[in-house]
């Protein structure tokens, strides 16, 4: 292998959405930094098998709703 090429390997904390924090190994950020969750396996509804919510940040979602309520869909 060439010397010098490679990220660094080291260790981060992973911050779950529901708090918990565990430890793994990643070249993300520098030793001990802490990586926060938006969406994680025990939320998510591709890994939960529960249906989805809309956040509707800034009434997007009902800009849309109202932008195309009669085309019936």
């Amino acid at each position: 292998m060439k010397a010098e090429i490679h990220p660094d390997y080291h260790v981060i904390d992973v911050k779950m959405t529901d708090g918990t924090v565990y430890q793994v190994r990643s070249t993300w950020g520098k030793e001990g930094d802490t990586m926060s969750l938006d969406i994680d396996p025990t939320s998510h509804p591709a890994w939960t098998g529960g249906s989805a919510k809309l956040m509707d940040a800034g009434g997007r979602v009902s800009k849309f709703k109202n932008k195309y309520a009669g085309l019936g869909f």
